[in-house]
């Protein structure tokens, strides 16, 4: 039995791949509606909370099949990410096991059901995708990279919105420093545009920084936009799929924290970008603002 593993970690795609080299000889390429088989197998198995090396699990919910991910060529581990990056799939997180041997999908999900229970049951995972070739057959899971719920960029940077609001309504601690709570900002529609503006540059460009590539900073994108300050902060983040993910992140930091709890600035706007040939996939900025 032969088995190797990689795993990419945050803020790039997270991604892993388990290889299973069963006994047994090959078949011939299962049909579609052996491929479907698997993934109701897999379904069933992980409605049915099964005991993962002795733990039992929590009922996870039904993947949905992805066609694109069962049409992946691949075959090691690294080149799973790659993989994904061709076709154009962005995922938080991926996971494929592959097993050779198995003629059929009832053989197939008893070779794999028992190593791999903890990575079959994960409730993470929403999507799935099967195929059968060259007698190895190859169960992707998956979670996208953005939140179903995410919406457009003006509603995700609204979201941003109120819970910086959850969280200057209370004293906070970022870093070293003690921040007492703070008045709530007010959306501004002008420190969106500068945030769009920044977003949808770092996405096009495939860059992850404050300063963009013509030189320009937060100040004057914030001028440009028409925005007129006497106070300007922006956050940026990359590779996170949903507003709470992108605040969870910035509240580990304490100078992106500190932005958010600074009192002398009274309003705000927020935007994401999106790009399937960037690193990230998705990219976020966040601009503070006192105006004159």
């Amino acid at each position: 039995m032969k088995i190797s593993t990689g795993v990419i970690l945050p803020h790039a795609p997270s991604l892993a791949l388990l290889l299973l080299a069963a006994l047994g000889t090959s078949s011939a390429p299962a049909n579609a509606q052996e491929a479907r088989k698997l993934e109701d197998l897999i379904n069933r198995y992980r409605a049915s909370s099964p005991t993962c090396e002795g733990r039992p699990s929590l009922r996870a919910g039904a993947l949905a099949s992805l066609p694109s991910l069962a049409r992946l060529k691949f075959s090691e581990g690294n080149q799973l990410d790659q993989a994904l990056k061709q076709a154009g799939i962005r995922m938080a997180r991926a996971e494929a096991i592959m097993v050779s041997g198995p003629q059929n999908a009832a053989a197939a999900m008893n070779a794999i059901k028992n190593k791999y229970c903890e990575a079959l049951v994960r409730p993470e995972y929403t999507l799935i995708g099967v195929s059968h070739e060259a007698g190895t057959w190859r169960i992707i899971l998956a979670r996208p990279l953005l939140s179903e719920t995410l919406g457009n960029s003006a509603q995700a940077g609204r979201k941003v919105l109120d819970m910086v609001n959850v969280v200057r309504s209370k004293p906070r601690v970022c870093g070293d420093k003690r921040y007492p709570a703070a008045r709530p900002l007010i959306w501004n529609d002008t420190l969106a545009k500068a945030a769009l503006m920044h977003s949808s540059e770092m996405a096009k460009q495939n860059y992850f920084q404050h300063q963009d590539k013509d030189g320009g900073t937060a100040a004057g994108r914030a001028r440009r936009a028409g925005y007129r300050w006497q106070r300007i902060g922006e956050n940026i983040a990359a590779g996170q799929g949903s507003p709470q993910e992108a605040m969870k992140g910035w509240l580990a930091s304490p100078g992106h924290c500190a932005n958010i709890m600074n009192p002398d600035f009274s309003e705000m706007g927020a935007a994401f970008a999106t790009s399937q040939t960037s690193d990230a996939g998705i990219y976020w900025t966040q601009v503070f603002g006192k105006p004159r």
